[in-house]
């Protein structure tokens, strides 16, 4: 797969520099170019790229802050026109505006609801919410009534206290009630797109106020459509904890009526590359239909010994009274660049409705030749 920093290259910049000559008088393209592709440039992460253009392009745009906003909006609006839609790859636009306009407050702001639609803002902004909670959270406020849904998106997933890859927004951590209004205008957006970012800011909110989850879940589940997909997304952390409240609001049965049995592994060990296989019966001693939130759990060996835990989801249904039900799974140990592999002992174990089962354990091995 191409790497995503490979993106700024050479026809990236012959089509952003083809509209920006349009706006800055005199724009010294090959000069241009070549300050981005400096001897550092093929050493740069796509990060680091994304800065470095950001620093470039400041040498070129008007100095006057307020003048070089409207130059970037020029540019946008040119680049629009030729059938440039945007995306990840001009993520330096917003983030000049966050370099060098935080002393700008409202042009700054102003600026990101006319570029989200185009690049979205939600990293950008976040320094100005850091600085100017009071404003900026109000104009948020309002952009969740805007008629373009990528503003209305901007608000929430901006003020998101745990964003990927952003800025921690620690006060809003501590305590969230701040953009709750926001996220309650949002709930029955009519975009999928807005309603996601509802409910993955509503995940980071459990992450360290759980609470606050558990009652908004309390309060609005069972209201629309759209407010019911949003809670079960946003609870998937307290799902996957099998928080009590929330396995109870959402309909899952006892786990004292469920039992596995005949829980085996196809071999006690596994190579780097290959799959486990394993399979068990899930019995449902009820007397009635049980909604079943079905898990399994490895338990991945660790570089210092221990065991790192990880929660996969087989199924989400409803078994039958007195049923006896065969699942067979398997779980790859291919090599992926989010996960480090230690050779050794690890475990899994099956959860059905928040309780693990019996654990087994398997060993992993480099090779097998």
């Amino acid at each position: 797969m191409e790497p995503l920093k490979n993106a700024y290259n050479t026809t990236f910049f012959d089509t952003f520099l083809l509209q920006l000559s349009k706006v800055v008088t005199l724009l010294d393209v090959l000069k241009f170019k070549a300050d981005i592709f400096s001897k550092q440039w093929d050493a740069y992460e796509l990060k680091q790229r994304m800065h470095h253009i950001t620093h470039v392009l400041h040498q070129y745009l008007d100095t006057d802050f307020t003048i070089a906003i409207q130059q970037i909006k020029q540019t946008i609006k040119l680049l629009n026109e030729n059938g440039v839609k945007g995306g990840f790859e001009y993520l330096f636009l917003p983030n000049y505006i966050e370099q060098f306009g935080i002393d700008y407050l409202e042009d700054s702001i102003t600026s990101f609801e006319t570029i989200t639609p185009f690049v979205s803002c939600e990293f950008a902004i976040r320094p100005f919410i850091k600085q100017h909670t009071t404003y900026v959270l109000a104009k948020m406020t309002a952009w969740s009534f805007h008629q373009n849904f990528h503003i209305r998106r901007l608000a929430s997933e901006g003020c998101r206290p745990r964003l990927p890859w952003g800025m921690a927004l620690t006060a809003l951590k501590k305590n969230p009630t701040p953009i709750l209004p926001i996220l309650m205008n949002l709930l029955n957006d009519s975009e999928l797109y807005v309603r996601r970012s509802v409910a993955n800011n509503l995940n980071d909110i459990s992450k360290d106020n759980p609470q606050v989850l558990i009652a908004l879940t309390q309060k609005h589940f069972g209201e629309t459509h759209h407010t019911d997909w949003i809670f079960k997304h946003a609870n998937r952390g307290l799902l996957k904890a099998a928080e009590p409240t929330i396995m109870r609001i959402f309909g899952f049965g006892n786990h004292q009526q469920l039992d596995v049995q005949n829980f085996c592994i196809a071999t006690n060990q596994v190579f780097l590359g290959d799959d486990l296989h394993f399979s068990f019966e899930l019995i449902n001693n009820s007397h009635t239909n049980t909604l079943v939130r079905l898990e399994y759990t490895v338990y991945y060996l660790k570089q210092n010994g221990t065991l790192s835990k990880k929660i996969f989801q087989i199924s989400q249904k409803e078994f039958p009274p007195h049923s006896v039900t065969t699942i067979a799974k398997k779980q790859h140990f291919k090599p992926i660049s989010t996960r480090k592999y230690h050779f050794g002992t690890h475990k899994i174990a099956i959860i059905a409705n928040g309780k693990e089962f019996d654990v087994l354990s398997f060993s992993l091995n480099n090779s097998n030749s």
